[in-house]
């Protein structure tokens, strides 16, 4: 069959499709999925979109847009919606956003942004008041307050949060309004300052402020006691247990993953702020709703994949409800349920499962409801977009919050920013980037049950349900060994796996210049002349153009590329990022309940080495680049010293490797320190050499045009030739026969492409590579997670990678014997950006903003920024693939 390439054009969004027949030796395995035509929408990460209902998107398309939570204004005829920006009126009998107010259209709210969830509203005096929770620059938190009425959303204030010493950021979440004597009073849950407050609402005045659990999350009151959860659990008080930070404090963790090891739920008194009691729940407890009666409390444990019921009479949790889509039939985590809601007769419970893209509806029996009947279970399953993030229910009708809506597929239309400057000729190219995203709300009405079961059999499907009885096959017995072996637990031709994490970069950007693929060379600022090694690479082996980043940023990133998979807390803070920008894996509140790949294979009794990731570096810091540059050419020893959060992976980090986050290091100093290591190996005896070897190489994501760092097209030079030492060194050596390179971007942020935001470079080096070949099969970062995962016999890690379809296309069982010879660079490594006081027009006002916006760490800067000071370093005035 030949490749098919299928384009599903809608007016916001484009998303392309490939599929290619499957090859004999895994004819179990398919990818029809990714061949469907129709309105659904491929998500980069195994998951096809299409929701029930009605859809209503909004947003401006110039921004990354997420709708993260909703209420019913009193009235009920319209909804209000907390987004990343702001907030929406909802019209409930037109179904389209009546009124909209943003952070930006306020002068003294610029640069905040809504927290992760929590959206309250109530009247007053005759007055309607909408209050959410809202951080920003500055350390500076806020509750926000809005009136609406038939005007709009006027008269918006805040009353401000303070922060505790400890904390960068006070974090007002979850909001309940509580009325005392006929008075309006706001407790607010602050998730940075681990507090609960209480404040009169008529004069804003601070009642009392309560101690909770760390990183607490959700918030419900019963008669005179609060109920809060805490994400990462309780405090940590038992010095004996295993325990690592979160920011900003301690969380108790698991001593294998370095995940938080519990959640747990705060019972404080309202009256007196007293602190009663702490029960322990699953991992990361979000969103908790009680019953009508308020006898039972439920609590969603997005890292456990169950709903906690609690006894609010014992005071107990008494019994736990698994919604997983997978875990019921299936020992696979990862559905990340993160919001609830419970009908008027509390017997049914609506459950939103993130990673899912589908709400779960559960009976509640007679052991978890006052007015249920019979067990309880799970009734069946309602697509929405993805990663559904709140619910309510009015008139028979769900409205559902879809916090990664369809992801971020903005067709950004070509202009010329400079309009003083004409070039004829020269055409205009419309593109995508990642951080154009629109907002999404789902209207469904309450399916009936033959209509859940219809609605039940499309989650199963868009979500590759069926692939998992192909995943669970179990190891043919004799089997021979093959590159990708067709079940898990087979022989794989390979012992070894190198994997590495580079930063940042689109198809286009890199590869938009070579003719066998679907590229455009308009967009294509790094081609051949900057990054000789990899185009001679994927010319010699294989061209996938077809392969995609799994998030939008290098916090996402690298936890799709370490993971396969995002939590709850991840997803929450996309864009926002109060707490912490994860790349270097030092939060544990961001970690899977599974981990990562690499305890994944010390798990599984496979050798690990890690060089940069999950690290932290420490160095002089008083050096500049070309102080380090120097004393590397002259050889001179620098002072380098790794540690990591994670307490189980430090014995097997590079101590002297540096990590991903220093641009200042280059990539030559990393290859070096590999390619010694990697050498030592070969020189013992037996088969020395790691199963996995874990790569950072980061310096292709550039510092922008700062003075003091090489020009960008240096750096992603620099990056190139530690590429290509690294694959020359590995196929000369003894263990090349089996040994395969996988090399991946974290993500794709920094550049533009004319297919998705998404692509990105992909490459595959062994002796069992195809040769000369482009492959069109859809493939992302959780296939090639998945894939070494079969070639290792590990299992899977998750939903996500259980449901990734491994790369068979890549490779053959002819072995080649070809050996690589790495290409010296075109540019000098050290051709530096020149001073401030050198440079006039263009030139010094995006130098200045590379300063400003600290582009010697990874991501330090704004994004948009970013894409356009490559642009102009590359492409001078030669009109910008979008307006200012």
């Amino acid at each position: 069959m030949k490749n098919k390439i299928l384009l599903l054009f809608s007016i916001i969004y484009t998303s392309t499709v490939y599929g290619q027949q499957a090859k004999p030796y895994h004819s179990a395995y398919d990818d029809s999925t990714l061949r469907l035509t129709g309105p659904q929408t491929l998500m980069p990460y195994n998951r096809l979109i299409q929701s029930a209902g009605k859809v209503i998107t909004y947003g401006n398309p110039q921004l990354e847009n997420h709708s993260l939570d909703l209420a019913v204004l009193p009235g009920k005829k319209e909804i209000a919606v907390e987004d990343r920006y702001g907030i929406a009126i909802l019209d409930v009998k037109s179904q389209q956003i009546k009124y909209q107010w943003a952070f930006g259209d306020d002068t003294a709210y610029r640069g905040m942004m809504s927290t992760y969830s929590g959206i309250k509203c109530f009247s007053y005096n005759e007055s309607t008041y909408i209050t959410w929770g809202a951080s920003g620059r500055s350390s500076k938190s806020a509750i926000m307050i809005a009136e609406v009425d038939k005007s709009g959303i006027k008269n918006v204030t805040s009353v401000q949060c303070k922060t505790v010493s400890t904390a960068a950021f006070a974090l007002p979440n979850e909001i309940v309004v509580q009325f005392e004597s006929g008075i309006p009073y706001l407790y607010v849950v602050l998730n940075g300052n681990d507090q609960l407050l209480k404040i009169r609402f008529t004069d804003k005045q601070l009642i009392w402020t309560a101690p909770t659990g760390v990183a607490p999350f959700g918030l419900r009151i019963i008669q005179n006691k609060a109920y809060v959860t805490n994400w990462a659990g309780p405090v940590v008080t038992d010095t004996n247990k295993e325990s690592a930070g979160v920011p900003w404090g301690l969380a108790y963790t698991n001593p294998v993953t370095g995940a938080t090891a519990q959640g747990s739920l705060s019972i404080i008194d309202i009256q007196t702020g007293s602190h009663l009691n702490e029960l322990q729940l699953g991992l990361h407890p979000n969103a908790i709703i009680n019953s009508p009666d308020n006898r039972y409390l439920y609590i969603s444990n997005a890292n456990s994949d169950y709903v906690s019921v609690v006894n609010v009479q014992q005071e107990r949790v008494t019994d736990s409800i698994n919604v997983g889509l997978f875990s019921k039939y299936y020992a696979y985590y990862g559905s990340s349920p993160n919001a609830l809601l419970i009908d008027s007769a509390g017997t049914k419970l609506y459950v939103a499962n993130g990673m899912d893209n589908a709400l779960c509806v559960v009976h509640l029996g007679n052991s978890v409801s006052s007015g249920g009947t019979g067990k309880t279970g799970i009734q069946g399953y309602i697509p929405t977009e993805a990663y559904p993030s709140g619910i309510v229910l009015l008139d028979h009708h769900l409205y559902i919050t879809n916090l990664e809506a369809t992801g971020a597929r903005v067709l950004s239309f070509a202009g010329n920013d400079f309009k003083d400057i004409k070039y004829p000729g020269t055409p205009l190219i419309n593109g995508y980037t990642i951080h154009k995203q629109l907002a999404s709300v789902s209207i469904i009405p309450v399916p009936g049950e033959g209509e859940l079961s219809a609605y039940t059999e499309k989650v199963k499907k868009l979500s590759l349900f069926y692939r998992i009885a192909l995943t669970n096959q179990p190891p043919v017995k004799n089997a021979a060994p093959q590159p990708v072996p067709g079940r898990i637990g087979e022989p794989s031709v390979f012992k070894h796996v190198v994997y590495i994490i580079k930063e940042n970069k689109t198809y286009d950007q890199v590869f938009g210049d070579i003719q066998a693929g679907n590229g455009n060379n308009g967009l294509c600022i790094y081609g051949d002349s900057v990054t000789p090694n990899q185009h001679k690479l994927v010319t010699d082996f294989s061209l996938m153009d077809n392969y995609y980043a799994s998030g939008k940023s290098s916090a996402e990133g690298h936890q799709w590329a370490d993971a396969a998979m995002v939590s709850d807390y991840i997803e929450k803070s996309v864009r926002a990022w109060f707490r912490s920008y994860p790349h270097r894996q030092e939060d544990a509140l961001v970690y899977n309940k599974n981990g990562f790949i690499w305890n994944n294979a010390l798990d599984h009794g496979k050798k690990v080495r890690i060089y940069g990731e999950a690290c932290l570096t420490g160095y002089d810091k008083k050096l500049k680049w070309i102080d380090i540059y120097n004393k590397y050419m002259q050889q001179q020893t620098l002072d380098l010293k790794n540690t990591s959060t994670i307490a189980r992976i430090r014995p097997i980090i590079s101590e002297t490797y540096p990590d991903c986050d220093n641009f200042i290091f280059t990539d030559q100093l990393r290859a070096d320190i590999f390619i010694k290591e990697f050498k030592n190996f070969e020189q013992q005896q037996g088969d020395s050499l790691p199963d996995l070897m874990i790569l950072s190489l980061p310096d292709d994501h550039t510092s922008g045009t700062s003075p003091g760092f090489p020009v960008p097209k240096a750096m992603v030079a620099d990056n190139d030739l530690a590429v290509g030492r690294i694959i020359d060194v590995i196929t000369h050596s003894r263990f090349w026969d089996s040994t395969v390179v996988f090399i991946t971007e974290d993500d794709s942020q920094s550049g533009w492409d004319h297919i998705s935001s998404y692509r990105t470079t992909g490459l595959i080096i062994s002796p069992y590579s195809v040769m000369n070949k482009t492959i069109h099969t859809n493939y992302n970062q959780t296939s090639m997670v998945r894939t070494m995962e079969q070639i290792l016999g590990l299992p899977p890690m998750n939903v996500i990678d259980a449901t990734a379809l491994p790369m068979f296309d890549c490779f053959t069982n002819k072995k080649t014997n070809y050996v690589y010879n790495y290409i010296k660079n075109n540019i000098p490594l050290n051709e530096m950006n020149k001073p401030l006081a050198q440079l006039k027009g263009k030139a010094a006002y995006f130098a200045k903003l590379s300063v400003n916006s600290a582009f010697k760490e990874l991501d330090g800067g704004q994004d948009d920024l970013m894409n356009r000071i490559l642009w102009f370093d590359a492409k001078g005035l030669k009109p910008y693939p979008a307006k200012f």
